[in-house]
């Protein structure tokens, strides 16, 4: 028989994202910081609910090993993307929950940050998270911006191309400098592209593009009205013509029998 003292020891599970924190409660650096992430989270979410898959998430935990946990690291990510995902709500991002770690990475650079940003997160996310794409962009200084793809073991640089795009190969799409105005700020924004060059739509876009949109359509709509008038008054005069052509038939028909001349005759 089994004593309680030889019973196969308990394993401890790792914690899911329930257990975990998510939030520390520091907020971003700037306003324009959060505007920017804004910026490339937004604009992205539509393009990932036409998708059957992905999340998009950013200023949020993203828990890689728990030798993380042991040291209390729990900072994340301005920005990150993931495909191959069930879509759905998440606290935070847990690696050993969802198989994997985020495909693409976006850091926002500022004054105290950009040294870390640089050299040991870009570290972490190459030896330790395995992140395929990482990009950096200081809101403030638009030039400081770099992007690295993962090849083999180490991080190459993205190349900005001709078209001044510097092109996630990830997610099919292109990261660009765009100047602008959003949320009453004028400056240069980086934001999401087609490869052809437009521009993923922000929500205050959208708007616009729903009242143009409304507003083709309320002209369509007009337009096509008037085409009916214009029919109908074109049969209705038709009609008219008509009628005073048979009146005047009578007319002379009723002539005619007065002189005795069969109308069928003439």
């Amino acid at each position: 028989m089994t004593t309680t003292s030889e019973t196969a020891p308990l394993i401890t599970l790792p914690p899911t994202q329930e257990e975990l924190p998510y939030d520390d409660g520091v907020p971003m650096e700037t306003f324009r910081h959060k505007c920017q992430m804004d910026i490339l989270v937004d604009a992205l979410v539509p393009w990932i609910e036409q998708r059957n898959d992905g999340y998009v998430g950013g200023n949020m935990f993203v828990y890689y090993s728990l030798a993380q946990l042991k040291n209390q690291d729990f900072k994340g990510p301005d920005f990150f993307a993931v495909l191959g995902v069930p879509k759905g709500e998440r606290k935070s991002w847990v690696a050993w929950e969802e198989g994997k770690t985020p495909d693409v990475i976006i850091e926002l650079l500022s004054q105290s940050t950009a040294e870390r940003d640089k050299t040991e997160k870009k570290l972490i996310y190459q030896n330790q998270m395995r992140v395929a794409e990482y990009f950096w962009y200081d809101p403030f200084n638009p030039d400081d911006w770099a992007g690295f793809r993962l090849n083999g073991l180490v991080y190459e640089p993205i190349a900005v191309n001709a078209q001044h795009q510097s092109i996630s190969q990830v997610l099919g799409l292109a990261l660009v400098r765009w100047q602008g105005r959003f949320r009453g700020i004028e400056a240069t924004w980086l934001r999401w592209a087609t490869i052809e060059g437009e521009l993923l739509p922000l929500d205050q876009e959208l708007v616009v593009i729903e009242r143009e949109r409304a507003n083709a359509e309320c002209q369509r709509a007009e337009a096509e009205r008037q085409r009916a008038e214009a029919e109908r008054q074109r049969a209705e005069a038709e009609h008219q013509r008509a009628e005073a052509e048979r009146q005047r038939a009578e007319r002379l028909a009723a002539k005619l029998r007065e002189l005795n001349i069969d109308p069928d005759s003439v």
